[in-house]
């Protein structure tokens, strides 16, 4: 009899993390040594503390051993950012011109059966604590939110047409994919997730900036929100994690452009421009993956060898090889997610996440080089402020991912799986940590950390 080695039709994959803090004029002008040093060791410890949740087993699965999935580790990693007052997200967000905060966060998984929508975003918020857990909430509660909604009682003070509106009509979340303001913040509250008052978005840092934006624009120096010997936040914290089973996923929060008008919308909320997560096929096994990882080192070594390489990123193309008969015929999965933040009106405007997806796809590149052609130096993001480059802000900005391919047979046996980090940008410096393979933890501000 022969002997068949038993292959994995369910791949068990390393769970992998990537983190950003926000991009843009950042250097070390603008970023004086002790700042500096205070972001590089909240940058640790929050991807440390994530890392250390996304690798313990889970105290409901004692036999099984399975670990969190990917939204909610990426959502974990977000909530920490949003408490952490140095980032500009939750506690740490920036005021409008009117010197309001307003958030705004979002998710997106690559698959999953339990997420009808499989993106969800939320935006004007100024109540909810961590607005990252809302956008989860209507995230998992999609399927349910499709059912016909039960009727809503006291909405009203008064009879009929003469009485007043006390509270919006807002059962569930139904359909809908980004939902704004005070219909949001009922949601939160349906949801029992924490509310508090607007002063706790307060924080003295982010007042003195809003205030200096202000004048410094009153005395014709430049826009409220952005300044060239200055670092005023425009970007977003994000999160991308990959879990055992092979899906990726994309959180983030943002309190917005300094001195952004109230009521403005960015790209975090937004589906395809601040961020996006998918999984495809493709044909091909080790062949095409061999290609991808040409593709891949060619692109490093031209654009952007400074910064994986002087970053110390472990080495991307990293896969498990099984044994494979090359005689069945092998298919591909591709998994990518990543996470904007910059400019976020250059990012709506170039649907920059989504655009991302559609060079790995459709033109089938590596994801390293999609999202070098986007983010990268004078790529899309770039371009696309023109002859405003270098003096508004837009166009300014980085992105972070993770990608996952797993080659299966005919049988559906899995015979190959790979893992990727990706990073980069084109303005000054982009926070971001991430953990390699091996459980090292590292975190960079600019390309020659």
């Amino acid at each position: 009899m022969e002997y068949k080695p038993q292959i994995p039709s369910h791949p068990r994959l390393q769970p992998r993390l990537i983190i950003h803090g926000g991009a843009g004029n950042i250097t070390p002008a603008t970023l004086n040594p002790s700042r500096y040093a205070e972001f590089r060791a909240a940058l640790l410890t929050i991807v440390s503390k994530t890392h250390h949740f996304m690798t313990t087993p889970l105290p409901t699965s004692p036999t099984t051993k399975a670990l969190p999935n990917a939204l909610t580790v990426a959502t974990h990693a977000i909530g920490l950012l949003e408490d952490n007052s140095l980032f500009n997200a939750g506690h740490g967000a920036v005021f409008t011109r009117d010197g309001v905060n307003e958030l705004e966060a979002s998710v997106m998984v690559s698959r999953g059966c339990a997420y009808a929508k499989r993106a969800a975003g939320v935006s004007g918020l100024r109540r909810v604590r961590n607005p990252v857990l809302l956008a989860r909430a209507i995230l998992e509660r999609g399927d349910a939110d499709l059912a016909p909604p039960p009727s809503c009682t006291g909405l009203f003070e008064g009879d009929g047409k003469e009485g007043v509106r006390k509270r919006l009509d807002v059962p569930s979340a139904q359909g809908h994919t980004h939902i704004h303001g005070a219909a949001a913040e009922q949601l939160a509250e349906r949801y029992g997730l924490a509310m508090v008052d607007e002063e706790y978005f307060w924080t003295k840092r982010r007042w003195e900036e809003h205030v200096r934006g202000l004048e410094r624009e009153k005395g014709g120096k430049g826009v409220a929100g952005w300044c060239d010997d200055e670092f005023l936040p425009q970007g977003t914290v994000g999160a991308v994690a990959l879990d055992e089973e092979g899906v990726v996923c994309v959180a983030t929060s943002t309190g917005g452009l300094t001195n952004k008008l109230t009521g403005r919308i960015g790209d975090t909320p937004t589906v395809g421009a601040g961020f996006w997560a998918e999984e495809w096929s493709e044909s091909g096994g080790p062949d095409l993956m061999e290609r991808l990882r040409k593709q891949g080192t060619a692109v490093e070594l031209a654009g952007t060898l400074k910064g994986l390489v002087a970053d110390c990123l472990p080495m991307p193309w990293m896969y498990t090889p099984l044994l494979v008969n090359r005689n069945h015929h092998l298919a591909t999965t591709r998994s990518l997610a990543v996470s904007g933040t910059g400019n976020g009106d250059s990012f709506l405007r170039t649907a920059a996440a989504r655009t991302v997806g559609s060079i790995a796809r459709f033109a089938e590149n590596s994801s390293a080089v999609a999202l070098t052609r986007v983010t990268g130096p004078d790529g899309v993001l770039q371009q696309s402020a023109g002859d405003r480059w270098g003096r508004t802000g837009e166009g300014e900005g980085g992105m972070i991912g993770v990608e996952c391919v797993v080659v299966r047979d005919s049988d559906g046996n899995v015979v190959q799986t790979r893992s990727e980090l990706l990073q980069d940008y084109n303005c000054g410096g982009m926070f971001r940590a991430w953990v390699d393979d091996k459980g090292i933890v590292f975190a960079r501000v600019f390309r020659d950390d």
